[in-house]
């Protein structure tokens, strides 16, 4: 479902609902970071860590941690990849391109869909700091985290090369 077909998002169901306004700001964010040259990708324009390669690559760290870690309960040294989203996910080395970030992002992506699949919405799992959580809960505590960085990409593009819009 594309959150932007109002028809479609007013009258689904619950899950419908989350799963495509999550996916919308999914798209949103990777997509400020396409067409940006490496350097562009890299630039800091804010006194914090936030660039665009680093936002999407933090994105993949938190789609790791909150369902392949906290609702997959797998432990992080078994997860590929950043999978806590933490200050270091903002960093991204010099030799990983935007694609590899991208590619990288979109099979964490991938991997959070395939979790939840099969799972209700009442599902609940133990986590560490917050006792425990529901697979809704992590379903709009992401779809915050998306839009709140998705913000942020929009600022930094714009900074960027003026590109403004979805």
């Amino acid at each position: 479902m594309d959150l932007f077909d109002e028809d479609l998002a007013r009258t689904a169901g619950e899950r419908e609902v989350l799963e495509a306004f999550l996916d919308a700001h999914r798209r949103v964010t990777v997509d400020k970071l396409r067409g940006l040259s490496e350097a562009d990708a890299r630039r800091r324009l804010v006194p914090s860590l936030t660039t665009p390669i680093g936002l999407v690559n933090h994105l993949a760290g938190v789609e790791r941690n909150w369902f392949q870690h906290s609702i997959a309960q797998r432990p992080r040294q078994e997860i590929a990849g950043d999978a806590r989203g933490g200050e270091d996910s903002w960093t991204v080395a010099d030799h990983v391109t935007i694609d590899d970030v991208i590619a990288a992002f979109e099979e964490a992506c991938a991997e959070s869909r395939r979790i939840a699949a099969d799972l209700p919405l009442d599902h609940v799992v133990p986590h560490e700091r917050l006792r425990e959580v529901s697979l809704r809960w992590v379903y709009v505590h992401m779809i915050r985290e998306h839009a709140r960085h998705g913000g942020h990409a929009d600022i930094l593009r714009e900074q960027i090369d003026g590109a403004t819009g979805a």
